[in-house]
């Protein structure tokens, strides 16, 4: 199974002309797992920028993991641009992704927003030929995403969090975190990547400020210690800030159950 870093960059909302420079401070710091999609309109740009990194022999393309995702294009919609892709629309696109793989033009494929049902669906698929690698899913004290996560690992499916330091929620300023923070003389986001890391969960921080860039990339120096991960894990409201709230009445919303 290929390797993923358990610390990448995300791109999400990126803009083009920051994203270039982003991406090149991350590959200089020591990131490898950068996370990418053709929605995010900013592709172009990431890649120029790992080409110009592997041209100037500070890595390897072999040394990168890089996500990019399944577009929607050809997945039918109604007159609102609302996707009404029945379930055999996505088996068949994950058939397209095991092509992929099979083709060797891609070296891991995943599932985003899979809830437990989801995948056990897709395991059960007869004529499946890949399990998914991985399943990204919105993660952080808030949502601390336990059952799903366990349930993934149990199946060999690595987990990557989103939305790790919380997006819009007021997470920065949970006394807990502080607490935590102080004791470790850590930034409280460092102390969150540092939470999804000891549960073994790949975590894809975003951000285009190089001190940020670095950082979220110094966890690796510091241990929390159990009751520290309890106490983070206590936390948890299930406060989900991703919604995708113009799906919410499909049949396969992934959020209408437990996990």
């Amino acid at each position: 199974m290929e390797k993923i870093p358990l610390l990448g960059l995300g791109t999400w909302k990126s803009s083009p002309n920051q994203v270039t420079e982003a991406i090149k401070a991350a590959i200089d710091l020591g990131y490898r797992h950068f996370d990418c999609a053709f929605i995010y309109n900013n592709e172009k740009e990431v890649g120029e920028a790992i080409e110009q990194k592997i041209k100037d022999g500070t890595v390897k393309r072999e040394d990168l993991f890089i996500v990019s995702k399944a577009g929607d294009d050809d997945l039918p919609k109604d007159q609102n641009g609302m996707i009404i892709a029945s379930e055999t629309d996505y088996l068949n696109t994950w058939e397209a992704m095991e092509d992929l793989l099979s083709e060797g033009l891609v070296k891991a494929i995943g599932v985003s927003n899979f809830n437990h049902k989801q995948i056990e669906r897709l395991l059960n698929k007869p004529d499946l030929r890949y399990k998914p690698t991985n399943n990204q899913i919105e993660s952080h004290p808030f949502l601390t995403q336990e059952k799903l996560i366990n349930y993934c690992h149990s199946k060999g499916i690595s987990v990557t969090a989103y939305r790790p330091l919380g997006g819009t929620s007021d997470i920065f300023n949970e006394p807990i975190i502080k607490k935590i923070a102080e004791k470790y003389n850590k930034s409280a986001a460092q102390v969150l990547i540092r939470f999804h890391i000891q549960r073994n969960v790949a975590v894809i921080p975003k951000s285009v400020t190089p001190s940020r860039i670095k950082e979220n990339f110094q966890v690796f120096d510091f241990e929390l210690a159990k009751e520290d991960m309890d106490a983070l894990l206590s936390l948890n409201k299930n406060l989900r800030l991703a919604q995708f709230p113009g799906a919410e009445n499909h049949k396969d919303y992934p959020f209408n159950i437990e996990y």
